[in-house]
């Protein structure tokens, strides 16, 4: 049996869809939107729209940026300010999820420090660096500890998060097939928390760049932060903008890395 169509209807879904997808010269439009936005800076700081003392033209941040890349003073900056998150996250991130495990798994130990914890979140990160100065000088360990401290916390949260949202029902399977506690948290609550875990995980990273940045402002005298600081004392605008930038592009870099391996880890998730 042969069902014709109500024309009215095929055009109103058409209309529908079209509504939902947008206008054609936006969608065409939105992937060059930066590229205009650095254009209209180009000819704003040019033609004298924009103070040039605070705002130079790319093409004489590009310039900046190469000078720096050729000279190696910017890849070594790029490399310090890296070890140092790379090595800090790794100090915050176990514990955090570990901790975030046990607190979402063990009720009493929740109720015990959790308030503990919830209490400390608040308070800025690179608020306690002049402490962490005192206690472990200027040198490299202070600076693995600030970053440890506020990946710590997002991982903490973030993982004690998703084990609490585990099914009852799967824990009572796993205890019907005789598991031990050891082995649900691996087999169950480990393997729920995981697309809360990379959720955590790619907040940190934007966050440890944050706070390693601050922290090289005064306490270093190299990295990109330190780069950034010391060409604002020099008037280096330029080459302000170029750590500025270098930082984002390293962020969203390691972001983008942390989701593709999320989509190989817990490809369950739909994104």
């Amino acid at each position: 049996m042969t069902t014709i169509a109500d024309p009215n209807i095929e055009a109103q879904l058409k209309e529908a869809v079209q509504a939902e997808r947008g206008s054609v010269w936006v969608r065409r439009l939105g992937p060059y939107t930066p590229l205009l936005i650095l254009l209209a800076w180009e000819i704003a700081s040019r033609t004298g729209l924009l103070d040039p003392r605070f705002f130079p033209a790319p093409t004489s941040i590009i310039e900046t940026f190469f000078e720096l890349l050729v000279s190696g003073v910017l890849l070594e900056n790029i490399g310090i300010t890296l070890s140092r998150i790379a090595v800090g996250f790794v100090l915050g991130a176990v514990p955090g999820i570990i901790l975030g495990i046990l607190l979402g798994s063990v009720r009493t130990l929740r109720l015990l420090l959790d308030p503990i914890f919830s209490a400390l979140l608040p308070v800025p990160k690179v608020a306690i660096f002049p402490l962490l100065l005192l206690i472990f000088g200027l040198g490299e360990t202070s600076k693995y500890v600030i970053v440890a401290i506020g990946v710590f916390f997002y991982l903490l949260f973030n993982t004690l998060g998703g084990v609490m949202q585990t099914p009852p029902l799967l824990n009572d399977v796993a205890n019907a097939n005789g598991a031990t506690r050891l082995q649900r948290w691996m087999t169950v609550s480990f393997p729920y928390a995981l697309p809360s875990i990379f959720t955590g995980i790619k907040l940190a990273t934007g966050g440890a760049f944050v706070i390693i940045a601050a922290s090289e402002f005064v306490g270093a005298n190299s990295g990109l932060g330190y780069m950034i600081w010391s060409s604002w004392g020099t008037f280096a605008v330029s080459k302000m903008y170029v750590g500025i930038v270098t930082i984002s592009v390293l962020g969203y870099g390691a972001t983008a890395l942390w989701a593709l391996l999320e989509r190989r880890v817990v490809p369950w998730v739909k994104y």
